[in-house]
């Protein structure tokens, strides 16, 4: 195939629209900082490294497909293996900003994140029976949506009096649950339907990035500035 974008190739079109949409939140949310109080600095600091990160690597992951026509996969998941873990972070970032949060929470975030990752890569490249990793990438992402939901995170979460917080954990909830739930639909339409068309694929996994990513940096940046202001 050509190195060039041409017409009519339009997952190759929306590499270009996320990569770009991606830069254009890193440098939001890196100005942005300057606006918040010092406690939300770091949370805002983790949005923008996880849109920089995603930036650089859809770069990549576009030449790749105009170039070859297929599926970035390693690219892709050298990108989710840093930003997954940075976002799952952000539960406890956020739940820090206003009071104090056991290190437990941020330990069964990280490793749940990072081993329904392995998991699935390890699917997608061939390396274990796709059904097994699907299963066990679904069992460490339910340890995640426990956590956030019904463990320790949800329960201070409960007990907070900061609505800006409140409302900002609820919205986190709906990205974790809903937004991540496209990645899993695809891989098991992809992978265990029969077989992966790599169009199909790479759109739906740009969507959820361009929501998992952008989406989720916004809703910290608004409890920021509306904590900050009030």
């Amino acid at each position: 195939m050509s190195n060039n974008l041409v017409s009519g190739d339009y997952v190759g079109m929306s590499f270009w629209l996320i990569s770009m949409a991606l830069v254009a939140a890193t440098v939001f949310f890196f100005i942005e900082r300057d606006r918040v109080a010092g406690k939300w600095k770091t949370s805002l600091t983790v949005s923008g490294l996880v849109t920089l990160i995603a930036a650089v690597h859809y770069f990549y992951m576009r030449d790749v497909w105009v170039s070859t026509g297929t599926s970035p996969t390693e690219f892709r998941y050298i990108d989710w293996l840093l930003t997954v873990p940075l976002l799952m972070i952000e539960f406890y970032l956020v739940l820090s900003a206003v009071t104090k949060v056991p290190s437990g929470v941020f330990t069964r975030l990280l490793v749940g994140s990072v081993a329904m990752l392995v998991f699935g890569y390890m699917g997608e490249t061939g390396m274990m029976n796709v059904t097994l990793a699907f299963v066990l990438a679904m069992l460490s992402w339910g340890v995640i949506l426990w956590e956030i939901f019904k463990g320790e995170a949800s329960q201070i979460n409960a007990g907070l009096s900061n609505a800006n917080v409140q409302k900002a954990y609820k919205w986190m909830l709906i990205c974790v649950s809903i937004g991540w739930s496209i990645y899993p639909i695809g891989y098991a339409i992809g992978y265990l339907g029969g077989g992966a068309d790599p169009a199909m694929l790479n759109i739906v996994y740009n969507l959820a990035d361009f929501v998992n990513k952008i989406a989720f940096g916004v809703i910290i940046w608004s409890a920021a500035v509306a904590d900050s202001e009030a």
